[in-house]
Order: structure tokens, then sequence, then C-alpha cells
């Protein structure tokens, strides 16, 4: 799918990355470059950046939205680089290479070195994208365990008495009837993780990307599952004290629909063959168990 324009897309970050060090050194320090050189330098300079943008532009949708998202951002960040490099030169003295010039040039060259890491197609990229929410979801559970291990009061750590005076304000402290509705959404959390683990496993082992409708369905995978990170975290921030029943049931309704459409799109895709069922099913279960739990929790808030 990406094989075409691979060479030519590899060549022409290749070729950006070298006009940003001739840009780099011919405003390096005396003599200033003549009118003519700068003319120069300053096509060949475009050249190379319309180069990089008609990489883009030449990957059709059709390969996959999620891929074609990742390389419009790398193609970005070169453009956006090299923009910050050409001020960076319009506004220092020429005396000499300034600190800033040389940490802006360098990072025209990692923009442009990161292409040989861009992935190769949209199975690939649904798979590093889903990886990523992974990782966040993984920080925010982990996060929450240790606040709920710690003991009684969450803030432990960044509250002093001496400095702030409150240590005794029950704001700042989980009841046990709070524990109780935590622990089920710490449930929902760790469905979370599983989830997400579960959905990057089968899309590394079955997904393809022979068809239109199996880039589709990658994407929509992966649309869907961008949306549990945020949804965790916002759970997350209602859990800590004052806890509010209310907006914690409300948050926890929001990520149990996401969690369960994410499981409803895995299934009817290509990814689940009939041998992957099983754990769907199990986990759309845990997301229903822990949600009536928490439901039952906080049936006097409505």
């Amino acid at each position: 799918p990406f094989t075409p324009t691979e060479s030519f897309l590899g060549q022409t970050f290749k070729v950006t990355s070298q006009e940003a060090t001739k840009l780099s050194l011919a405003f390096s320090g005396p003599p200033v470059a003549s009118a003519e050189d700068c003319r120069k330098l300053s096509e060949d300079i475009q050249n190379a950046i319309l180069a990089v943008a008609t990489v883009y532009y030449w990957l059709p949708k059709s390969q996959g939205t999620t891929l074609r998202k990742m390389v419009r951002d790398a193609t970005t960040e070169v453009v956006e680089g090299m923009i910050q490099l050409t001020e960076t030169i319009l506004s220092a003295p020429l005396e000499s290479l300034s600190q800033e010039q040389l940490i802006s040039t360098g990072g025209v060259w990692e923009a442009c070195e990161q292409v040989s890491n861009l992935p190769r197609d949209n199975q690939a990229a649904v798979a590093s994208a889903l990886a990523a929410c992974l990782g966040v979801v993984k920080d925010a559970l982990e996060e929450m365990e240790h606040a709920l291990e710690e003991g009684q009061d969450p803030y432990s750590d960044i509250m002093e008495d001496e400095e702030l005076g409150f240590r005794g304000n029950r704001d700042t402290y989980w009841s046990e009837a709070d524990r109780k509705l935590l622990s089920s959404c710490l449930g929902l959390m760790k469905a979370s993780k599983a989830c997400l683990k579960k959905v990057l496993g089968v899309v590394k082992a079955y997904g393809k990307v022979d068809s239109p409708e199996q880039i589709a369905q990658l994407d929509d995978l992966a649309d869907i599952a961008n949306e549990i990170s945020p949804s965790v975290d916002e759970l997350a921030l209602s859990m800590y004290p004052p806890v509010n029943e209310l907006a914690v049931r409300l948050n926890a309704a929001k990520l149990a629909s996401v969690l369960k459409k994410v499981l409803e799109i895995t299934k009817t895709s290509h990814v689940c063959p009939p041998s992957e069922e099983g754990w769907v099913q199990f986990l759309t279960d845990a997301v229903d168990h822990n949600m009536n739990k928490i439901k039952n929790f906080t049936q006097g808030q409505l």
C-alpha cells in the first residue's frame, strides 16, 4: 500500500534535512550570504517543503485515515520545524551560531528522521495508536491504585499541614462508602486496560489491509478506542475527594458505553475470528457487572 512512495518519502525528508543544514550553515556567522545565494536557498527550501507536502497528499484516504493522520502529523512537524528555524535565523544577530539556531536545526533533523519510524500500512498505524492509548490508561490506573493504597488521604504527598492547615478537612479524605464505590470504578478502569490490550493483540494477529472494508474496520476501531483514555481520565478525576457520586456515575456510564462500543466493533470486524469471541463476551460482562454495582451504590443520587 505505502510501498510505491516509500523510497520517495524517505528521500524527500532526507533532502529537507539537508536543506535545513545548508540554511543554518549559511547564517552561522559572517560573511553575509549574497542576495543571489539567499534566493537560491529560499527556492531549494520551498521545493523541499512542497515535496514533503506532496508525499502526504499523494497518500490516498483509501489507505486508511489512521495512517494518513500519522503521515500528516510527521509532515506538519517538519514544516513547523523549518518555519521555526527560519524565524530563529531572522531574529538572531549574525555574529555566531546561536544556541537557539542549533536547537532548531536539530529539531528539523529529528522531525525528518521520524519518517523512518512511520507505520507502513493502516494495520501498523492502528496498532501504534492502540498501544499509545494503552500506555495512557495503564498510567492512570496505576496512579489511582497507588492513591487508594496510600490510605485514607490521597493528598498526603502534596499537602503539608503546617503550610496549608487543612489536613483535618474531610474533603481530602475518602469515606468507607466512597471506597466501595471506587473499587467498582477501579474495576471499570481495569476492564479498559484489558480491553485495549486484547484489541491490540487481535489487530496485530489478524488485522489485514487487503480490502477497503478491512481498512475501514481498522479505522473505526482506532477512532472509538481513542475515546477510552480521555474517558478513563475523566472518571479518575471525579474519583478524588470530595467525591461527587453523581459525577462519578455519569463518568463511569460514559466509559462503560465507550468500552461496549469498542467490544461491539471488534466482534463484528475481521480481527475477531470465533476463537476470540470468548474474551469479548467476558469483558462485556465485566463492564456490565461493574457498572451495575456503581448504579446500586449511587441510586440515591438520581
